[in-house]
């Protein structure tokens, strides 16, 4: 029987929330949460000895020494392979799984494999180096998870050959492997395109990335009669962060007054973000969120005014399916306040 390690985060093992996902890696014996629809699906083939646990946050406020402790903990176990997930679209625990993953495989050769939605930023982080089986977007595709991620586990342990994406189901981008297929490329094209025409189902056999268009509006004609509002995505916050917006993989957004306020100082404003070194943003704010320079042209006359609010969130990580919606919201709030234009800074 194959000995398996499985890394989950704090919610899947049952300990809490985003209030939890602070608590830092702990191995235990046996398998939590989602270990145990592994371990039916491996019935007598493999078993999930040791589940290893760690906060999302902890992880990504504290990649290296996490990755270090994990590393330590499947070392002493020597597991035949290591599962991370799967994460589906949580962002945060994406790009721990795959992390985790990719250390684990690189330091230890041991084979590895984890899940993910196709729009989780760890899918696009790690595709290219690890076995990331395709998930749905939620914990509802657990099932359908587990049974593919378990059938090629099983694969990597017997040290079987791996087929291409389309066969075992994992995302696309490591090498690509060659198959045979029982009918030629011009066939399948003109099937494809006769489907296509018909309106009826047809897989294509080279997606193409989807680009987001934003067709620009009309330009301001007077600027010095403009309602001017800030947003960012470089997490600027006042002190003490106070609605935890995360470092990584943000899960939401800040909305923070303005009244009264001329300038970011080190001692009322820092920054939330864990993809830059903070120290000059911390030191002061304004060079992230030029607060001081609008409140100049807002006393100049140069523009109309500042609005008394600015919105704020962290784009390190943070899924696109996600910073849209924060954008929906955003926009509607600011629309409902009369803005006609925004000055949008990341880092």
């Amino acid at each position: 029987m194959f000995k398996i390690v499985h890394y989950i985060n704090q919610f899947y093992a049952g300990i809490g929330g985003e209030e939890q996902a602070g608590i830092a890696p702990s191995m235990q014996g046996g398998a939590i949460g989602p270990g145990a629809a592994f371990n039916t699906a491996f019935a007598d083939a493999a078993e999930i000895t040791h589940t290893i646990v760690c906060g999302d946050s902890f992880f990504a406020e504290n990649t290296e020494a996490a990755t270090k402790q994990i590393l330590e903990m499947v070392a002493e176990i020597k597991p035949d392979v290591f599962i991370a997930g799967p994460a589906f679209n949580a962002g945060r625990y994406g790009i721990a799984c795959g992390g985790v993953a990719k250390a684990v495989t690189e330091k230890l050769e041991i084979p590895v494999l984890t899940g993910m939605f196709n729009e989780n930023p760890g899918a696009e982080m790690y595709c290219d180096s690890l076995y990331i089986v395709a998930t749905k977007a939620s914990g509802a595709g657990m099932r359908d998870a587990v049974g593919k991620m378990s059938k090629l586990a099983l694969k990597l342990a017997r040290g079987e050959k791996i087929g291409a994406s389309i066969e075992e189901g994992y995302l696309p981008g490591r090498a690509r492997v060659n198959f045979f297929e029982e009918k030629r490329g011009s066939r399948r094209a003109v099937e494809m395109l006769l489907a296509k025409m018909a309106g009826k189902p047809f897989v294509t056999e080279f997606p193409m990335p989807a680009f987001d268009r934003v067709a620009p509006v009309a330009a301001i004609s007077d600027i010095t009669k403009a309602k001017i509002a800030m947003v960012t995505s470089g997490g600027i916050v006042p002190k003490g962060n106070p609605d935890r917006i995360e470092s990584s993989s943000a899960s939401k957004y800040g909305e923070y007054d303005l009244s009264g306020v001329n300038d970011l100082t080190e001692a009322t404003y820092e920054t939330a973000h864990g993809g830059y070194d903070p120290v000059y943003a911390n030191k002061d704010s304004d060079r992230v969120l030029p607060l001081d320079i609008l409140r100049e042209f807002e006393q100049a006359g140069r523009i109309g005014g500042l609005h008394n609010k600015f919105y704020t969130t962290v784009g390190n990580g943070t899924a696109v399916k996600d910073s849209a919606e924060y954008g929906r919201e955003i926009a509607e709030k600011l629309l409902a306040d009369g803005v006609d234009a925004v000055v949008l800074t990341s880092t």
